[in-house]
């Protein structure tokens, strides 16, 4: 019985989801191909005819998890400071990393910021130079809209995404390397005030959610 014509697209998606899943908890170096043909429930051997190499894999689904991230949901929806209190609050909470996270950047970069594979270190600093530009965008709007709570010069602007990025993802990359829970709820609570006092934003009493 042949395939249905959409066979091979539908295989390619079910590498393309579990590569995505699996490197943004564990990173490059630590899944193998068999492990995400494991997961998409796919013999090893069919790899090859979907992807050419693990770095290609790793950079499609990069591709993949910016496209799914809220990162960037929220940086195409409306510019409102909430919006860019909702990026902080969702990546810093501490319940995202308690259980599956969902696929995003930041994740991406927190597990293979010590990576040695060439192609990986390419990957990372194209990645982290877009999302470096893309906050840039974002603070500069917000910036200039009436009645905003931030204030900030133009000047400032770039080194002003640089260390929220930066504290994101260490951040992330510290919380999920000790196993000290009330320590990794401090790690990102901190984190997340620090941001929001950079941008001039109340976060009042808020929780986090478990």
């Amino acid at each position: 019985m042949p395939y249905p014509k959409d066979h091979k697209a539908k295989s390619k998606d079910r590498i393309l989801q579990s590569a995505t899943d699996l490197f943004c908890r564990y990173g490059f170096d630590k899944v193998s191909i068999n492990q995400v043909m494991k997961l998409a429930k796919m013999t090893p051997g069919a790899f090859y005819a979907h992807f050419e190499s693990k770095e290609a894999l790793y950079k499609a689904s990069f591709r993949e998890a910016l496209q799914r991230s809220k990162a960037t949901r929220l940086m195409k929806g409306p510019f409102s400071i909430q919006h860019l209190s909702d990026l902080v609050t969702g990546y810093l909470n501490l319940g995202n990393f308690n259980k599956t996270p969902a696929p995003s950047p930041e994740a991406f970069l927190a597990n293979d910021i010590a990576s040695d594979n060439i192609e990986i270190k390419k990957l990372y600093e194209q990645s982290y130079l877009g999302l470096i530009k893309l906050l840039e965008t974002r603070l500069t709007a917000l910036n200039k809209l009436k009645n905003s709570t931030l204030s900030l010069s133009p000047a400032s602007i770039p080194d002003r995404a640089r260390v929220i990025l930066a504290s994101m993802i260490g951040a992330i990359a510290i919380s999920k390397s000790i196993t000290q829970e009330d320590e990794k709820q401090a790690i990102l609570a901190a984190t997340q005030e620090q941001i929001f006092g950079l941008l001039n934003i109340n976060s009042g009493n808020e929780e986090f959610s478990s």
